[in-house]
């Protein structure tokens, strides 16, 4: 199901038997917290450092490839190493490692949140989670940034991006297609084509692609056979197409969500999304499994606990069953690809309209945590947001502003920002506030 094609690996190390790697891949899972860049050290550290079984060269080529693909880098990563490791077996184990422990966890606190999310503690504590969320996504931006606003156009990208999303609502996927195709035509001049070679069998790619689009697919046009247009088919063909458009991890997906998932089809509260990004952002295992949170709500509310538990299984196998598609059939030609000046300069188009994205994401639920009444204008084809100011929640403002000092400046942790947010929230609601 992949292409063995692995090249050499670093001649001072020596292959680890598939025994060996599924150790530390267990071990990754059961800690990567943190999101993606605590995942990557985690991996860097075990992988590049302890156990020298990729070269550092090997390891970066690999995470610049991952990070120009929709979907989640840290679980692709672990997958191609897995892969270059011990073949497409390996890839395999590698990455439903590095999701499954998150996965399950998030399954618990979902179910635990749709029995219990409405008791009062609960809601205090979420209200600290939601603050200190609306700082983490922040500081994505702030990441982001440095690392995709490589060009002045890029600027004007990502400038479009967020006016189309925010303003216009422009569909995500479209915005997506526009910076690639700009991209593609605009973005390379004045830099050198390389025409490296990279020998690989394209017939083994093809058979791959071939076996892993079935494999994706497969399930989901029997559930549409057999269900027709039943919730389930619904959010297998959602969570489908968002596996292909969404470049820029789960922020990016989230913009995405909020856009569709809470306005057309109101599987979930706007409050309830960041309720499950802050679920997620405390749990191992990456970040868009806040998409197994949403499967799990709309499932559960449709048909309780039974469908809700089904709708996170199609959710998670929408999702990442993708990723080994991309790996498996990308991977053997990642040289190739970043000696391709247009295909380079579309997927860094791409990463700055992220950019973008990711700031409507932050204005866009930061109205709806510090604000509980939010008011739509239209003016022309213009959509904008009034927040109600005698609306505001100062408690919510005053624990993402200590957030951001704890996060910024004093580089606290994401869990323990979070913990801490949480702890505040109960000790301002224990006092009358």
């Amino acid at each position: 199901m992949g292409n063995d094609k692995r090249g050499n690996l670093d001649p001072t190390s020596a292959r680890p038997t598939l025994f060996e790697a599924l150790q530390i891949w267990l071990k990754i899972g059961f800690l990567s917290f943190g999101g993606p860049a605590g995942q990557i050290a985690l991996m860097h550290r075990e992988i590049v450092d302890h156990k020298k079984w990729l070269s550092e060269q090997q390891f970066l080529n690999a995470l610049s490839f991952c990070m120009l693909l929709p979907g989640p880098e840290a679980m692709q990563l672990a997958t191609y190493t897995g892969w270059r490791l011990n073949g497409t077996l390996g890839g395999l184990l590698a990455g439903l490692l590095f999701v499954v422990p998150g996965a399950l966890m998030i399954l618990l606190l979902a179910l635990g949140y749709s029995l219990y999310g409405d008791i009062a503690i609960v809601d205090t504590l979420f209200v600290g989670i939601q603050a200190a969320v609306i700082v983490i996504v922040i500081e994505a931006l702030v990441k982001v940034s440095k690392r995709a606003l490589l060009h002045q156009s890029h600027l004007f990208i990502a400038a479009l991006a967020f006016v189309g999303i925010f303003f216009l609502a422009l569909p995500f996927p479209l915005i997506i297609l526009a910076a690639g195709a700009y991209g593609f035509l605009f973005g390379s001049k004045g830099q050198s084509e390389n025409t490296s070679f990279v020998e690989i069998s394209l017939s083994k790619t093809l058979a791959t692609v071939l076996i892993w689009l079935a494999i994706w697919w497969l399930p989901l046009l029997l559930m549409g056979f057999y269900l027709d247009d039943h919730l389930l088919v619904q959010i297998g063909v959602f969570f489908s197409k968002l596996a292909v458009v969404t470049f820029g991890g789960a922020y990016a997906v989230l913009a995405y969500l909020g856009q569709d998932v809470v306005s057309d089809f109101g599987w979930l509260s706007a409050t309830e999304m960041l309720h499950g990004l802050g679920l997620a952002e405390t749990t191992p295992g990456p970040l868009i499994l806040v998409n197994e949170f949403v499967g799990f709500l709309a499932g559960y509310r449709e048909g309780g606990i039974l469908m809700g538990v089904q709708g996170a299984l199609v959710v998670l196998w929408a999702t990442f069953v993708p990723c080994f598609l991309w790996i498996f059939a990308g991977a053997p030609y990642i040289e190739w690809i970043a000696s391709q000046s247009r295909l380079k300069a579309a997927l860094q188009a791409i990463t700055a309209a992220v950019v973008g994205v990711i700031l409507n994401l932050s204005i866009w639920l930061s109205l709806h945590v510090f604000f509980a009444q939010i008011n739509t204008t239209k003016l022309g084809p213009l959509v904008v947001m009034n927040p109600s100011f005698e609306s505001a929640n100062y408690v919510a403002l005053g624990l993402s502003a200590l957030s951001a000092i704890a996060l910024f400046r004093l580089r606290w942790g994401v869990l323990k920002v979070l913990l801490a947010s949480s702890i505040g929230a109960l000790a301002i609601a224990s006092v009358g506030f």
